[in-house]
């Protein structure tokens, strides 16, 4: 199993966070970002370094601001 880097877990759990509490499911999420529900799946995970453009549609998939997406994230 590849060891996991903290910012891309905790990154993976605030996708998550967001997208269950919007009543969104992976696969709805997936086609409103305009991505493969394996890629959201990765980035849920932990296992998915997410280019700055892949962030941007995983926020406007769930009508947030990139901003809202990584708040927190450093501290």
């Amino acid at each position: 199993m590849p060891v996991r880097d903290k910012s891309l877990v905790l990154l993976g759990l605030k996708v998550r966070q967001l997208r269950e509490a919007a009543g969104l499911t992976q696969e709805v999420l997936a086609t409103r970002a305009k991505l493969d529900i394996t890629y959201i799946s990765g980035i849920e995970r932990g296992l998915r370094n997410p280019s700055l453009l892949a962030l941007r549609q995983v926020a406007e998939g769930l009508g947030i601001k990139i901003s809202q997406l990584v708040k927190g994230l450093d501290s």
